[in-house]
């Protein structure tokens, strides 16, 4: 098994903020707790897949009922393998505790 991963650390587009140089140089608070209002998306009224995942019901995408979505890489452009490393992260997520809520 895969080394535990800490999913309260785990942003919905399943980036993990703690290290972040930008948070860590006070550029960011991070995504969660600013509520997905990062200074990246500041302009656009905040993080469209942290708003997504919160109008699904669920910490990150990869738990999503409609992951994968044809929107996720549009908005992730950043990361070409967003839904490879989603299935991955969840894949972890169920066998680490396939008892807890998918939230």
């Amino acid at each position: 098994m895969d080394n535990p991963v800490d999913f309260r650390t785990v942003t919905p587009c399943g980036e993990c903020c703690v290290g972040c140089p930008k948070k860590r140089d006070g550029f960011c608070k991070g995504c969660i707790e600013s509520g997905g209002r990062c200074k990246e998306w500041e302009a656009s009224g905040g993080c469209p897949i942290f708003r997504c995942a919160m109008e699904h019901g669920v910490s990150f995408c990869g738990l999503c009922p409609d992951f994968p979505c044809a929107w996720l890489p549009k908005k992730a452009s950043w990361n070409p393998r967003i839904v490879a490393e989603l299935t991955d992260l969840a894949r972890r997520y169920r066998e680490q505790d396939p008892l807890s809520p998918t939230k």
